[in-house]
C-alpha cells in the first residue's frame, strides 16, 4: 500500500497519528474504527454461500450491508472459519501482512506486531501484541529470526517508542529493517535496526545457495531519501550525477545467522537502471473524472501525483493547514486571500515532488519482490516496471527482461506458477486507499496481469480483476496474494482490500476464471474507510487474512464443481513450517491416494482421458487402499501400466502419465 502524507508544516518530517487521510494526517480508517474501547465482537454472521456450478447470478457480493464488525458477509465456494478482532492497543491502527512460524501467523500492524496462534482455527489465540510504530511494519520471518519493514519518517523510532519524531534529521530515527530474536516468541527481543537511504516500504527473504551462515533481504523502499546528515552516503540526485544515487536500485542486507546484530548493507543493485520512462495511459476512469471536474469547479486543490497515477483531490483539511502556514509566513492573520490560494496551487506540485519524486520514480523504485529460488528467479513490480531478475547469485540480481503497460498505475507484487513458466503482477492502481472496483472502472485497470516466461521473456497473455462491482466507498484493488498447492493446475488467492478474497484459476494464462470468494459490505455505507483484506495466504490447509480494520480472517475452501474435495485434500498435503509469501517455495505433493484421486477428478473434469478408463481407475485404486504389502502393491502396479498405455490415446496425455507416476510410486511405498 502506498499512502502520502502531506506535512504539518513546512520542512518538518511527516507526522502519522491514528487518523491519516488520503495526502494528508487523517486516517481513512473511521471513528468507529478508532474507538479506544471497541464493542465486544459478536459471532461471524453466517454468510451466503452458493454452490452450484457456475458464478451466482446476481452475483452475492454486490449490495451487502455496511457496518465494522457486523457487515454483511457472501462466500461461494469459501467459508469463513473464524474472524478475530485486533487487540484494544491495536484497533485504529491499520493491520499489514502477514508471515508464518509452524502453528503462529505473524500479523504485521502500522503499531507494532501480533502474533497470534491458529492450532484451533475456529479460535485463534493472540501470543503477543508487540508495540513498535513504524509504518508498514511488513514482516518476514526465517527460523528464529524476526525481520520488520520501516518507511515512515514520523513513526519509526530506534527504541521502538510510540512519541512521534519531528525533526527532519534525528538520531531516533529508524528507516530500513528491524531484526528481532523470536526465539521465544511471545518476547520478542529487538537485536538490529539496518538503516537503508529510503526505508523499507517491503522486504524479501533470500536464501544463498552457497552461503548457509548467512540470510540475505532484498529492501524496497518508495519514500524520498533520507539527508546525508542523518545516514552518510544517501543521495537523491541521479544516478549519472552522484554514483551514491538512491534512484533505480534497491538495498541487499546479509544478515549473520549466528550474529544477526552484525546485519548491514552489502550491495546495491541498479535493477532498473537504463529503463525509459513507461508509457502512462492519458484517460480518466469516468467516475474519477467526473469527481475532479466537479471538485475543481467548486474551487478545490487539485494535483496530479504520478505515484499513483492521477490527479488527488487534496481533503480541506490538509490545504486549510497549508493556507494557514502561507498566512503566517507573509505576517499576516485571518482568512487566505485569493493570492494565498494562488500561491498554494503554484507550489503543490514542487510539494508532491518533493514528497515522492517526479515522474523519474517510475525507473526508480521496486515496490515488491517475489523471489523464486528453486528457478533461480525473481519477479519485481517496480511501479513504472514488471522485472524478470536472475538471482543466481542472490547478492548482486540482474535484470534479463522487463515489460511495461500503460493499463498498469504501479506495478506492485508478483507471484510465480509452479512449473516457473508463468507470472502475475499486480497493478496497484489508486495506492490501495481509493476506490478502483467501480462498476464504471476499466476491467483492465487495477488488475493482474498475467504473463509467459518464455526462454526467459515475458510474453502477456491476459487480464484478471475480481469481477463484482464495489462502491465508491471501499477502497479495492489488486494486492497481495500466494498459489494454492492445488496438483496440477495453477490457482491463487488474492486480498483485493474491501473487494474481499478472491480465488482464481489461471492455468490457462489466455482465460482466467474466478472460482471463490469471501467478501463483506463497506465499513460505513456513506464515508470512504480503509479496510479489507490487505493480503490472503494459502498456509498448510488454510486461507489467511490480514483485514486492515476488522482484524485476522481464516478460511477455507469447500467443494464445488471447479474443485473437488479431492483436490482440497491434496493441496493439505503440502506443508511448511516457516512460510514468507515473497519467498516462494515450490510445491511438492507425496504420493498419496488423494493425490492420485484429485488428478482423476481433474481427468474427468477436462475430458482429458475415456470415462470408462477414469471409472476403471477409480475401482483400482479404492481396492488397493483397502488391500496391503504384495496385493497393493499388484493392483497399483497393473494401474500403472493400464494408464501408462492410456496415456498415448489421452486428450490430457501429460495429466494422465502423472496419474500413473503416483500410482507407481504407492507401489513402490507398499509393504
Amino acid at each position: 500500500m502506498n499512502v502520502l502524507r502531506l506535512p504539518s508544516r513546512p520542512g518538518a518530517a511527516p507526522v502519522t497519528p491514528r487518523r491519516l487521510l488520503p495526502l494528508a494526517c487523517a486516517a481513512l480508517v473511521g471513528a468507529a474504527a478508532c474507538a479506544s474501547s471497541p464493542p465486544p465482537p459478536p459471532a461471524p454472521q453466517p454468510a451466503t454461500l452458493v454452490r452450484e456450478a457456475g458464478p451466482p447470478d446476481p452475483d452475492p457480493r454486490v449490495g451487502l450491508k455496511a457496518g465494522l464488525l457486523d457487515a454483511g458477509e457472501a462466500a461461494w465456494n469459501m467459508r469463513l472459519v473464524s474472524s478475530t478482532p485486533p487487540p484494544r492497543d491495536f484497533v485504529g491502527q491499520w493491520n499489514s501482512d502477514l508471515a508464518f512460524k509452524d502453528n503462529y501467523v505473524i500479523q504485521g500492524n502500522f503499531y507494532g506486531i501480533l502474533i497470534w496462534d491458529i492450532t484451533d482455527p475456529s479460535r485463534p489465540q493472540l501470543v503477543t501484541g508487540h508495540i513498535c510504530p513504524g509504518n508498514q511494519n511488513d514482516v518476514s520471518v526465517y527460523r528464529n529470526l524476526l525481520f520488520v519493514s520501516v518507511e515512515s519518517p514520523g513513526t519509526g523510532r530506534l527504541d521502538c517508542g510510540t512519541a512521534p519524531i519531528m525533526e527532519a534529521v534525528s538520531p531516533d530515527r529508524v528507516r530500513g529493517v528491524r531484526i528481532f530474536d523470536i526465539s521465544d516468541i511471545r518476547n520478542p527481543k529487538l537485536v538490529a535496526n539496518v538503516q537503508t537511504c529510503r526505508g523499507s516500504h517491503t522486504h524479501t527473504v533470500v536464501e544463498h545457495p552457497g552461503d548457509t551462515e548467512n540470510i540475505y533481504i532484498y529492501v524496497s523502499g518508495t519514500a524520498p531519501s533520507r539527508p546525508a546528515a542523518e545516514l552518510a552516503g544517501c543521495s537523491s540526485a541521479r544516478p549519472e550525477e552522484d554514483s551514491a544515487s538512491v534512484m533505480s536500485r534497491i538495498d541487499v542486507i546479509r544478515v549473520p545467522l549466528a550474529n544477526p546484530e552484525q546485519a548491514a548493507v552489502v550491495s546495491t543493485p541498479r535493477i532498473l537502471a537504463g529503463l525509459l520512462l513507461p508509457p502512462r495511459r492519458m484517460s480518466r476512469a469516468p467516475a474519477d473524472a467526473a469527481e475532479v471536474a466537479e471538485a475543481k469547479a467548486r474551487g478545490m486543490f487539485v494535483v496530479e501525483v504520478p505515484l499513483l497515477g492521477e490527479e488527488m483531490i487534496l481533503p480541506t483539511e490538509a490545504t486549510d493547514q497549508l493556507l494557514a502556514q502561507i498566512v503566517a509566513q507573509r505576517g499576516g492573520s485571518g482568512a487566505p486571500t485569493a493570492a494565498d490560494s494562488a500561491a498554494l496551487r503554484e507550489m503543490l506540485p514542487m510539494l508532491i515532488s518533493s514528497m515522492i519524486g517526479d515522474d523519474n520514480i517510475l525507473t526508480s523504485i521496486c515496490h515488491d519482490i517475489t523471489v523464486y529460488p528453486a528457478i533461480r528467479r525473481a519477479g519485481g513490480a517496480c511501479l513504472g516496471y514488471g522485472l524478470l531478475l536472475d538471482i543466481s547469485d542472490p547478492v548482486h540480481p540482474v535484470r534479463i527482461d522487463a515489460v511495461a503497460d500503460s493499463n498498469f498505475v504501479a506495478w506492485h507484487s508478483a507471484t510465480f506458477s509452479n512449473d516457473g513458466t508463468k507470472i502475475v503482477f499486480t497493478d496497484e492502481w489508486g495506492g490501495g486507499t481509493a476506490p478502483k472496483c467501480r462498476e464504471t472502472d476499466p476491467k483492465e485497470w487495477g488488475a493482474n496481469a498475467i504473463f509467459t516466461i518464455e526462454n526467459d521473456r515475458l510474453r502477456f497473455q491476459s487480464y484478471f480483476k475480481m469481477p463484482a462491482a464495489q462502491t465508491p466507498q471501499e477502497n479495492c484493488v489488486a494486492h497481495n496474494g500466494s498459489l494454492i498447492p492445488i496438483p496440477g493446475r495453477d490457482v491463487m488467492v488474492q486480498g483485493w482490500y474491501q473487494g474481499g478474497v478472491s480465488v482464481f484459476d489461471f492455468t490457462d494464462p489466455k482465460n482466467p476464471i474466478e472460482i471463490a470468494f469471501f467478501d463483506r459490505g463497506p465499513v460505513d455505507s456513506t464515508t470512504a474507510v480503509t479496510a479489507g483484506s490487505w493480503s490472503a495466504y494459502w498456509h498448510n490447509g488454510l486461507i489467511i487474512s490480514s483485514e486492515i480494520a476488522r482484524g485476522l480472517d481464516i478460511l477455507e475452501l469447500v467443494p464445488s464443481a471447479y474443485l473437488s474435495a479431492n483436490e482440497i485434500e491434496a493441496a493439505k498435503t503440502v506443508r511448511f513450517s516457516d512460510f514468507n509469501p515473497q519467498g516462494q517455495p515450490r510445491f511438492e505433493w507425496p504420493a498419496s491416494f488423494v493425490l492420485a484421486r484429485a488428478y482423476l477428478d481433474q481427468l474427468e473434469r477436462s475430458k482429458g482421458l475415456a470415462a470408462d478408463r477414469i471409472q476403471a481407475a477409480r475401482v483400482a485404486l479404492d481396492r488397493a487402499e483397502r488391500a496391503s504389502g504384495g496385493a497393493r502393491r499388484t493392483t497399483l502396479d497393473r494401474l500403472a501400466s493400464e494408464l501408462d498405455a492410456a496415456a498415448a490415446e489421452a486428450a490430457d496425455r501429460r495429466k494422465t502419465e502423472l496419474l500413473a507416476e503416483v500410482a507407481r510410486e504407492l507401489a513402490a511405498a507398499a509393504r
